[in-house]
């Protein structure tokens, strides 16, 4: 059953309120495309790892001191790799703005700069969360 136009409009507020107030849980819940790049990174690095493993053997064999560590260095960048943290996407950072252009990240609470310590910034936080009334 499709939404009424009231339906869309309130959805749309609703979205364009969350990615104003929390951009990092907006992005998280946006993202995709996370779980195909970390599968094929574990691929990818896998494959490395059996390569450098054929590799060491054939040194092995051969009784190469230079194709081990060659082998060895293969491995290495192959578990480095599978198991390495992605690499955030480059582009643009915060929050788009009515006319489509985004904004920088600290824009979407009107660019205010906090300051003082990290356990001050969260008591702020949370005096502002239980004063909005955000449950």
């Amino acid at each position: 059953m499709p939404l009424s136009e009231h339906e869309q409009r309130l959805l749309s507020q609703m979205e364009q309120q969350l990615l104003a107030d929390d951009p990092r849980f907006a992005s998280t819940m946006r993202g995709g495309g996370r779980r195909a790049s970390t599968g094929r990174r574990l691929v990818v690095g896998g494959v490395a790892l059996v390569v450098g493993l054929l590799l060491l053997v054939l040194a092995v064999v051969q009784k190469s001191v230079l194709l081990g560590v060659v082998a060895f260095v293969v491995m290495l960048a192959g578990a480095g790799y599978a198991f390495a943290p992605p690499r955030r996407a480059q582009g643009p950072v915060g929050v788009v703005g009515p006319t489509g252009r985004p904004k920088p990240f600290g824009a979407a609470k009107g660019a205010k700069t906090s300051s003082g310590t990290f356990m001050q910034r969260m008591e702020q936080r949370w005096h502002r969360r239980r004063d909005e009334g955000w449950r």
